[in-house]
């Protein structure tokens, strides 16, 4: 039986830092593993993008593919959107798809791929009114979106510890997600 296919997606808040060692976790739990990255976080992550392919056994992707390119990733059955920042937040609510990122979870949502999103914003960003709509469209698009006391919860500016990103709550997740498909 293959394994389920998880869409590891990160936009550029420190957390994303972490993701070889995410891609190691999301592997132990079952998962062949694509990631994808913002531009900003695909800059930031540069030199690990070789290190994270060797690990997953696919491209890391932040581009969109020309059309009449072949797609070499398998199809998703889940996705993990984490860290998303304001800025990936809003435009993935605004259906704004001019990251390849965003184009995928915005198509994700009408294709009914299950899921996961878990910011990763200041408490300064969450006071514009444009978030809570931003995740009252998410989630009444069906996205699961982690953010409160059962997800993250937002820290004054300046003051976030990237390595108190809660990481497993958005894979719990996820997995909780394969494990009713399958």
């Amino acid at each position: 039986m293959s394994r389920p296919v998880l869409y590891l997606f990160g936009s550029a808040a420190p957390p994303v830092q972490q993701f070889p060692d995410v891609v190691r976790r999301a592997q132990a739990a079952g998962f062949d593993v694509c990631v994808g990255l913002t531009p900003t976080a695909a800059r930031w992550l540069e030199s690990e993008v070789p290190l994270l392919e060797e690990l997953t056994g696919h491209p890391v992707r932040s581009e969109y593919k020309q059309p009449t390119e072949v797609d070499v990733w398998p199809k998703a059955d889940v996705i993990m959107f984490a860290p998303v920042t304001f800025n990936s937040m809003n435009h993935w609510a605004l259906g704004l798809t001019n990251h390849f990122v965003i184009g995928v979870v915005a198509e994700g949502i009408g294709k009914r791929i299950p899921t996961v999103a878990m910011p990763c914003v200041n408490a300064a960003y969450v006071q514009h009114p444009q978030f809570a709509r931003s995740l009252e469209t998410l989630r009444n698009a069906g996205v699961s979106v982690l953010y409160g006391p059962d997800g993250f919860e937002p820290n004054e500016p300046g003051t976030g510890r990237p390595e108190g990103y809660p990481w497993h709550l958005p894979l719990a997740a996820a997995v909780r997600i394969a494990e009713t498909a399958a």
